[in-house]
């Protein structure tokens, strides 16, 4: 991908090589460097940095209330709080306007772990229960942007969800550089109708309803609740109960194509992947081989069937 056509997405700078961390090193990977660097175009993050410390420097940790913890030195114990709240709320207000689809954290970080970073006592016994100062004011300012932690990322349920809603935040906003119309929206929403199924059938209604009474609302009131309900939808995981349903919901457009034995072997195809014998793009390969061979256009738009990059290979894994 060139470099306009790729998704803009925030990231914490150690995890892209750069030596940013407390003791002078960095926490590189090179799956979302080098393989998502091709797709993304990172916006890197560093908020000990941004906010004036330097490198190396004294290790930080978050202290006391777990809902609203104390950022303080380990050793000295000197207290940053209010320097990093007032950064970080400073630093969200400037990337409103960067076009961020998600952002990457680095897990267990004080500034910038998403969730289950220490937070140590009065005793100085540490708990999991934390969420860095950073995370928590970005997530609390963007909060229906995709985001995830690279440890997370190593789970492949999580990676494929994540990037799915990358790529899908990436199609909602070309939407809305468009002019808004009723007809966009309802364009949108029927390519997109297999992809919210697979994971919230309820939202799936809920949203058909919406669009298909879009004459009765305001046009910026129906666009902020159907973004709201679609990005919601698609922050639900997935799972093997949800893409058969899926499957045999396509599969039913072809009951006049097929002939006894194509129906048995998709049907056989479908019942090894529920079953946890096999892995989604199995069924899939042969779907989108009768949606080239006999598919409607509908079928033929479904994001569902490509919502991402095939090269991935996310598929592959789910």
């Amino acid at each position: 991908m060139t470099d306009v056509s790729r998704i803009r997405l925030g990231i914490s700078s150690c995890l892209l090589g750069e030596p940013v961390r407390y003791d002078g090193q960095h926490k590189l990977d090179r799956y979302l460097r080098d393989t998502l660097g091709s797709y993304f175009e990172y916006v890197p993050v560093c908020p000990e940095v941004e906010c004036g410390l330097s490198v190396p420097r004294e290790s930080m940790r978050l202290a006391g209330d777990p809902l609203c913890p104390r950022l303080v030195t380990s050793r000295s114990g000197r207290d940053l709080t209010e320097r990093m709240v007032s950064w970080a709320e400073s630093r969200c207000r400037e990337l409103q306007s960067a076009g961020l689809c998600g952002f990457i954290f680095k897990s267990g970080s004080p500034s910038s772990g998403m969730s289950r970073v220490r937070v140590y006592d009065e005793k100085g016994m540490p708990r999991k229960v934390g969420t860095g100062i950073f995370a928590r004011i970005f997530m609390s300012h963007f909060p229906l942007l995709p985001v995830e932690e690279e440890g997370r990322l190593h789970d492949m349920v999580l990676r494929e969800n994540f990037i799915e809603r990358i790529f899908a935040q990436r199609r909602w906003r070309d939407v809305l550089r468009s002019e808004r119309r009723a007809g966009s929206l309802v364009g949108f929403h029927s390519a997109n109708k297999l992809l919210i199924m697979s994971h919230s059938p309820s939202l799936y209604r809920e949203l058909g309803r919406l669009v298909a009474g879009s004459g009765r609302i305001p046009l910026d009131e129906l666009f902020s609740r159907y973004e709201r309900g679609f990005l919601r939808a698609l922050s639900l995981r997935t799972t093997r109960r949800k893409h058969v349903n899926v499957l045999q919901h396509i599969m039913g457009y072809f009951k006049r194509d097929l002939d006894s034995d194509e129906k048995a072997e998709l049907g056989g195809l479908i019942e090894s992947y529920r079953l946890g014998n096999s892995t989604l793009v199995v069924p899939l390969t042969l779907l989108n081989h009768y949606v080239r061979k006999y598919g409607t256009d509908y079928l033929k738009s479904q994001t569902y069937l490509s919502p991402h990059p095939a090269e991935l290979q996310l598929r592959n894994h789910a």
